[in-house]
């Protein structure tokens, strides 16, 4: 299975053969730990990195349900979707990205933008619906965001979308390497990736999933219509319109991120009864852990990107008034148009007059 064009052979174990062969040697790994389920001894390993841990059985009114809670064997699992997800990665590239760049001919800063932000846009689609089911789905309203925390025991969905959400962002660290980003764009892509991976994380082991599942839902949506926005800008530079609607949704999402923390964190587990810290339980409901972890870690984050966002709109407003200005100043500097002459005179405010501005006449001829 081959996902790149193979133009040049390079030695094995190279740098140049691990970046062109990255995906094929992760899908014969995957494939190696599939093999393993085929055998009795091996079926009972193999499962660990394939299915997701830690399963209780208990009774509800709909009958037996299946729950889940975290552990340290859910790292074997985290791994394998992390193969997983460079072999997504690697297709989309090559089957999808690949084809559209080849007819647009962009340049390499604007390649290295469009292949990011065509695989953001596909991973944002899949995860805001994926998010967007389990909300309607699993979360009723009676179920408040805060309500009988902590939320120790997840369904299948809950947990399996927490545990691929976390393999996605950790496999963005290495395809900096793969993909060959340039240096001025590695730091601004290890800011997003690194916070996503905390928030993320914090959500799963403090049992606040279900406040992590709608503020993810919310934030994926947000940048799906940015990832949108950049893609048709690359297709045309007058489509700019989106990052309008871009910016809406975007203020939007910081203010109900912030409001939905303070309501549920804030206002809601601050009411609870069971106020401690319990490891064993999973209770991480104290003041320390409410005010000054979770709430002001969000609120930096949040604050953090208003401010870069507020510097972003101020500086094309500026661009925007200079060019506005520098097209101003050169329709001023046009010279004059020179007037319409002919072999009777030039025309003037309509009327055709002659070299000695008086109104040509035909003369007369005079009989001889």
């Amino acid at each position: 299975m081959a996902f790149r064009r193979r133009n040049k052979s390079y030695p094995f174990f190279s740098q140049e053969f691990l970046i062109q062969n990255h995906a094929d040697i992760v899908f014969s790994l995957v494939i190696f730990i599939l093999i393993g389920l085929m055998f009795e001894a091996t079926a009972k390993t193999a499962i660990l990195f394939i299915q997701p841990q830690y399963n209780v059985t208990t009774l509800s009114p709909e009958g037996e349900v299946t729950l889940y809670h975290y552990g340290w064997k859910d790292c074997a699992t985290i791994l394998f979707y992390f193969f997983i997800a460079i072999i997504l990665h690697a297709v989309v590239q090559e089957y999808l990205l690949d084809k559209v760049n080849r007819r647009l001919h962009l340049s390499k800063s604007k390649n290295t933008k469009f292949n990011e932000s065509g695989q953001l846009c596909v991973f944002h689609l899949v995860s805001s619906v994926w998010s967007f089911y389990i909300l309607i789905t699993l979360l009723t309203i009676r179920n408040s965001l805060w309500e009988n925390y902590p939320h120790v025991h997840l369904r299948f969905q809950v947990k399996f979308f927490y545990l691929t959400q976390l393999a996605y962002w950790l496999h963005a660290l290495p395809e900096l390497y793969f993909q060959k980003v340039r240096k001025e764009e590695i730091s601004r892509q290890l800011q997003y990736i690194c916070l996503y991976l905390l928030h993320i994380s914090a959500a799963y082991l403090l049992n606040l999933s279900r406040v992590g599942l709608v503020l993810l839902f919310l934030q994926y949506v947000s940048e799906l219509g940015f990832h949108i926005a950049r893609l048709l800008y690359f297709t045309d530079e007058n489509h700019q319109k989106m990052f309008d609607m871009w910016a809406v949704s975007f203020v939007f999402t910081r203010m109900s991120t912030l409001t939905l923390m303070f309501l549920s964190v804030g206002f809601g587990l601050s009411r609870a009864e069971n106020q401690g810290l319990d490891l064993d339980m999973g209770n991480f409901n104290t003041v320390l852990i409410r005010w000054m972890t979770v709430l002001l870690l969000v609120c930096l984050t949040q604050s953090w990107l208003l401010w870069k966002f507020i510097r972003f709109q101020l500086r094309r407003w500026r661009e925007f008034r200079h060019e506005q200005a520098v097209r101003k100043k050169a329709a001023t500097k046009q010279p004059l148009r020179p007037l319409k002459r002919d072999s009777l005179g030039h025309h003037e405010n309509g009327v055709l007059k002659a070299e000695n501005g008086a109104s040509p006449r035909t003369k007369k001829l005079k009989s001889p």
